[in-house]
């Protein structure tokens, strides 16, 4: 069976152009939600595919890097990136050095590329990328579909993953999305907890 935690599986499909995730373009709720991220913000792109969003991010002031553990979606970002291209590097998510932490992880289309065995690892992963107070602000995939990817989750099961270490601090509505997540999608961000909030949450 095709494991998509694996990079062939990804390559496979850049390199066949069978992309039904690509919208060729930076949605338009990201660009409405630029202003509540922070003025320069540090913002890591993980899985970045095809990278539209990489171009507008520092186009607005953000100092955005974009990752992906597939060198020809790699390729193909750098290509749409134009001179931002030494901003994309081929990297996997679970294991680079990113040598210091960032104020915002953008989610699209990452964490529902994963299989449900590595979510728990994604939710620890971002915790420790992430600066105190730091975001997950992005898209998330709800569905019912056990089949993947992409793989649905349901807003009880986000929150169970992303609790204690993550509160939403926002959720709406997308009206942009493409044919694979139309009306399944919602903006959301998720403030990264300091300890003293975990621990306290842990013990009540």
């Amino acid at each position: 069976m095709a494991d998509s935690s694996l990079p062939d599986f990804w390559d496979e499909r850049y390199l066949s152009n069978t992309t039904p995730w690509d919208a060729g373009r930076a949605p338009d709720a990201l660009r409405r939600h630029l202003r509540d991220l922070p003025p320069g913000a540090r913002v890591l792109i993980p899985g970045c595919g095809s990278a539209y969003e990489l171009y507008d991010l520092v186009e607005n002031g953000f100092d955005a890097w974009a990752i992906d553990f597939s060198a020809p979606a790699v390729a193909r970002a750098r290509r749409n990136a134009g001179r931002f291209a030494e901003r994309i590097l081929e990297a996997d998510f679970f294991s680079f050095d990113y040598g210091r932490p960032f104020d915002v992880i953008y989610e699209r289309a990452f964490l529902c590329a994963l299989p449900r065995k590595m979510w728990q690892a994604y939710a620890t992963r971002s915790a420790e990328l992430l600066k105190p107070s730091g975001v997950i602000a992005g898209f998330f995939f709800f569905d019912d579909n056990p089949k993947g990817p992409p793989f649905g989750t349901s807003p009880p099961e986000l929150q169970r993953l992303l609790e204690p270490r993550f509160e939403r601090v926002a959720d709406e509505a997308v009206s942009d999305s493409i044919r694979v997540f139309q009306g399944k999608e919602r903006w959301q961000v998720w403030r990264r907890a300091n300890e003293e909030e975990i621990v306290h949450e842990q013990s009540t």
